[in-house]
């Protein structure tokens, strides 16, 4: 009996296990690389995908992660070659990184490359998509639930042979109290449930508010995945105010229509909901004409154009003060590090919770990329404890990050 309970136990193990270790590496890759890389593209360095056969030796991969100027100091031609090729713009360091960490998010990077590379289903649609990145939650709670059974069945068979070990022994033996009126099972089923309830409970608290994987639809079916992936329009072509202010601005009507005065037609792949139905390109495009007031035919604005309601879909609590050209011009951070993988979704939805508790630990993990960043010239100290080796790097945090005066004031 224990030897079957202790199988079925550690066959669960490790199934969990697979699943932490693939988050492990898309949280580590997020919190490390996202911010220069991107799995399929090139972002401010090159993107990741065959990343090992470039460079096929792994001691040396490893240690051009942990430390890139070590290498680039030995004269490697590979190495020396892309940061030219690159501008000569430094790497970040991460010396603290263990090699599970690194194996973990060169399985996540080659991994998603895959699935770039794949090629679609004919009408499966976003949903399919949706659903292949589902956590698995609901098969886990019906493996615990199943393992919870057998546990409860064992016992009892275990209680009946010891019942029937002491009749053939001659030991007197009671009848046993049923489950549902022992004390110890109904105490074990009150701590259970106090902990599940209050585990859901307090995961509802902290939720209030909070709207990740939100996915609102909208006026006109826009697709980042069209525009922002096989196009390769720069984010900041649309969204300018998130370079230069507080706000990512929604563009204007104009912005759009510096292109679709000539594309009057789709041609591109096909266009899928997240409910699978197919989406008309050429048809939705009709529907910005509609609201600019503009005629393909005569090639100019014939009524009066009139705004599109567009619905907002990442919001902050009015008391959290968030920059973004804080982050994105000092900080240097990409789009993808909070909006995740925006060039491949079709209807954007809300990436991450956009909770405090994720805020505080961006700052307290990103490093700061002081190298050839202006904004950051002031701070001589870092600057000389960079330059004789007391630091390997400095975070956010380092700089005030996680100050409660820096989000709310």
């Amino acid at each position: 009996m224990k030897k079957i309970i202790l199988s079925v136990l550690l066959l669960t193990v490790v199934c969990f296990d697979k699943q932490v270790l693939a988050q492990d590496g898309k949280a580590l890759f997020q919190q490390n690389c996202a911010s220069c890389h991107a799995v399929a593209k090139d972002l401010t360095g090159p993107k990741l995908a065959g990343i090992e056969e470039r460079v096929p030796d792994k001691k040396l991969l490893y240690a051009w992660i942990r430390n890139n100027q070590a290498v680039l100091a030995t004269g490697n031609k590979y190495f020396t070659d892309l940061y030219n090729q690159w501008n000569k713009t430094a790497m970040n360091l991460f010396p603290n990184l263990t090699d599970e960490e690194i194996a973990a998010m060169i399985t996540y990077v080659n991994t998603e490359a895959a699935k770039a590379t794949a090629k679609p289903v004919a009408g499966d649609g976003s949903a399919a998509t949706q659903a292949q990145q589902s956590d698995n939650s609901l098969l886990f709670g019906i493996l615990t639930l199943i393992l919870a059974i057998i546990v409860l069945v064992l016992m009892q068979v275990n209680s009946n042979l010891k019942r029937l070990s002491d009749e053939k022994d001659g030991i007197p033996s009671y009848e046993p109290v049923p489950f549902y009126r022992n004390k110890a099972y109904i105490a074990l089923f009150a701590v259970i449930l106090f902990i599940v309830g209050g585990y859901y409970t307090i995961q509802g608290a902290i939720g209030l508010g909070r709207s990740k994987d939100y996915q609102p639809e909208q006026p006109i079916y826009y697709s980042h995945k069209v525009h922002a992936g096989t196009n390769q329009i720069n984010c900041l072509y649309c969204h300018g105010g998130a370079q230069q202010g507080k706000h990512a601005n929604i563009p204007s009507l104009n912005t759009c229509m510096n292109c679709h005065m000539a594309i009057n037609e789709y041609a591109g792949e096909k266009l899928y909901r997240e409910d699978g139905t197919e989406v008309n390109g050429t048809e939705e495009i009709k529907k910005l004409y509609s609201y600019t007031g503009w005629d393909p035919d005569q090639k100019k604005y014939v009524n009066e154009p009139k705004p599109i309601e567009w619905v907002k879909i990442h919001n902050l609590p009015d008391h959290v003060y968030f920059n973004h050209a804080q982050h994105v011009t000092a900080g240097k951070v990409a789009c993808q590090t909070c909006h995740g993988e925006v060039q491949e979704m079709g209807e954007v939805y809300q990436f991450t919770d956009l909770s405090m508790g994720w805020c505080v630990n961006c700052h307290r993990e990103t490093k700061v990329q002081f190298t050839d960043n202006k904004f950051y010239s002031i701070y001589e100290k870092f600057h000389n404890d960079l330059k004789n080796g007391s630091m390997d790097s400095v975070t956010v945090e380092s700089i005030g990050g996680t100050e409660c005066q820096k989000c709310h004031y």
